[in-house]
């Protein structure tokens, strides 16, 4: 028989009657897995970890197949591996490693200390939104060392969000892996992405204290903690929905900000959509069950909004026709729609939803019960899915930092991005503002502002780096150029059935173009089509849309 050579040669040798290979060399048959050919060929490659594991094995496998007859080993191999996880010495070397586990963590987590001198600098960022991932994409890696500390390993783009709610795109289409976004992370050797939360700030030590995040896994390992050492930290850590300190809202209702917040919106859906249509369910208890409400008349909620009429109108009347007179929409604004829009666009949209019928109500929510909300005029409005889209503000965790704050509560920055009470902090998107002390205005939360921030700041600290002052305390006032200028683009919005908004105006007060219906909607799915990151994305996101075209919405709740 002829067995493979690395070198491409072919090694003849006899075969045992009872089906192994003759023995050679003092009754041994030699193994190509312990040839000095095959050392030399693994160590060619560039991590070390995958191909010692491949080796261990491969060696196992072949230990094993001696045993017994040809065949056999792999079944060997898996036996002797399961006796090994169930011995008590598996056991008491998990409870080993989790003491060193702790141990490291009392000690500061080794291999991201502080740097030493002729290293690249540490620029550690909290966060993967908008802000933090554009700043992570044109961060110069040949520079400085990256590490992203977020609960999420991908970024999420928002402006497609509520398309996925009810299935005109899939999820993976508006997630992209920070991997993707900038490889050092995933393949640099000082660069990682740590899957935890940050709870705290050293400034003085140039360290955070981070918790890692299960999620509540089953058979996830018990969260615990270690410290990172900066030497540039970036808050790009975003902002949390708004809810006004309204009781119930965190209970009862869903938000629009995250994939899986997108997951549970279209579950709830499709699960009353079937319930439903079973036998025994009151006409009551029907029109209860199928009334979407959604509070917030901003770019979100109008768009969730139009979304959901266009998928009833299209897809729920053929597909669920028993039930198709009782589903409804509602969207609660206290004052006008889309404020920041022209006035004759925030008009235009108002008739396209009320066309698609979408019932407005003027009013405030006072309070949020499992099946109802009341307004501020004593009217009560059931529900069976109850979308909760009323702006952002700041975090638990942002109020909780010992920083000059915003108006808002957001962290104050200066007009470099720089948090000024201390050093070598910068804070960049929704979770940052302009101190009072600076003259700005505070920019809106919108997905511009924090890409353009994120844009800004990788080029300040480029700069940074190529001067010399990247290192922790060795910045100076003449290594960061000019300010940040933020200069807005405009702004866009669909409301279903093929029809959008697209307001190109500068400000609320200056003058532009405004469009709506067809066009608008054809300028809107090409600017968004081109700002997807990736090609991969960019191409799920146009199959998706002309498979919904073709064939309709996804309405398979898995």
């Amino acid at each position: 028989m002829y067995y493979p050579d690395l070198s491409g040669r072919r090694i003849e040798r006899d075969r045992h009657p009872a089906g192994r290979p003759a023995a050679t060399g003092g009754g041994q048959p030699k193994s190509i897995i312990k040839s000095p050919r095959f050392s030399l060929w693994l160590s060619r490659f560039p991590s070390c970890a995958p191909a010692m594991a491949a080796s261990s094995l491969l060696r196992s496998l072949t230990r094993h197949a001696r045993r017994g007859c040809a065949g056999t080993g792999a079944f060997s191999y898996y036996r002797h591996q399961q006796q090994q996880l169930w011995s008590p010495f598996s056991t008491s070397a998990a409870a080993a490693a989790a003491g060193a586990r702790d141990e490291a963590a009392r000690r500061g987590f080794p291999g991201l200390g502080p740097t030493a001198k002729g290293e690249k600098a540490r620029v550690v960022v909290l966060g993967t939104g908008w802000a933090g991932s554009r700043l992570m994409k044109d961060l110069n890696t040949s520079a400085c060392d990256v590490v992203c500390v977020a609960p999420r390993n991908h970024m999420v783009f928002t402006p497609l969000l509520a398309s996925t709610c009810v299935g005109t795109l899939e999820f993976r289409s508006v997630a992209e892996p920070l991997a993707r976004i900038q490889p050092a992370v995933s393949k640099s050797p000082g660069s990682y992405f740590l899957l935890a939360r940050c709870t705290g700030v050293d400034p003085d030590a140039h360290t955070i204290d981070c918790e890692t995040v299960t999620d509540g896994e089953k058979g996830a390992l018990e969260p615990w903690k270690f410290k990172v050492a900066y030497d540039k930290l970036v808050f790009a850590c975003g902002a949390e929905a708004s809810t006004f300190g309204i009781h119930g809202v965190t209970e009862h209702a869903i938000f629009l900000r995250e994939v899986h917040h997108a997951q549970e919106i279209r579950r709830r859906l499709l699960l009353n959509l079937m319930l439903s249509d079973v036998p025994g369910i009151s006409e009551e208890e029907k029109r209860k069950l199928l009334h979407c409400v959604v509070v917030g008349g901003g770019p979100t909620g109008v768009e969730f909004s139009g979304e959901l009429s266009d998928f009833i109108l299209r897809d729920v009347k053929q597909r669920y026709s028993h039930v198709k007179d009782y589903i409804n929409v509602t969207l609660i604004e206290a004052n006008e729609i889309l404020s920041s829009f022209d006035v004759r666009l925030r008009q235009y949209a108002t008739n396209q939803l009320i066309k698609s019928g979408v019932r407005f109500v003027r009013g405030i929510v006072k309070d949020v019960q499992p099946n109802k909300l009341i307004l501020d005029n004593g009217e009560e409005v059931p529900y069976g899915l109850l979308v909760w889209s009323t702006g952002v503000g700041a975090s638990r965790f942002v109020k909780s930092l010992p920083f000059p704050k915003s108006p808002g509560g957001r962290i104050g920055v200066d007009e470099w991005l720089r948090v000024p009470s201390v050093q070598d902090v910068y804070a960049i998107g929704d979770c940052s503002g302009f101190l009072e002390s600076t003259g700005k205005d505070v920019l809106p939360a919108l997905a511009q502002v924090a890409e353009r921030q994120g844009k800004y700041l990788a080029s300040l600290l480029n700069h940074v780096m190529k001067a010399g002052g990247g290192h922790a305390n060795s910045e100076t006032e003449a290594d960061l150029g000019p300010p940040f200028v933020y200069k807005h683009l405009g702004s866009m919005a669909t409301v279903g059935r093929y029809k959008a908004l697209v307001d190109l105006r500068q400000s609320k007060e200056s003058r532009g173009i405004s469009i709506a219906g067809f066009v608008s909607f054809f300028i809107w799915r090409s600017a968004y089509l081109t700002r997807v990151i990736s090609w991969r994305n960019r191409f799920y996101v146009a199959i998706n849309w002309l498979t919904t075209l073709l064939f309709g919405r996804d309405i398979s709740r898995i």
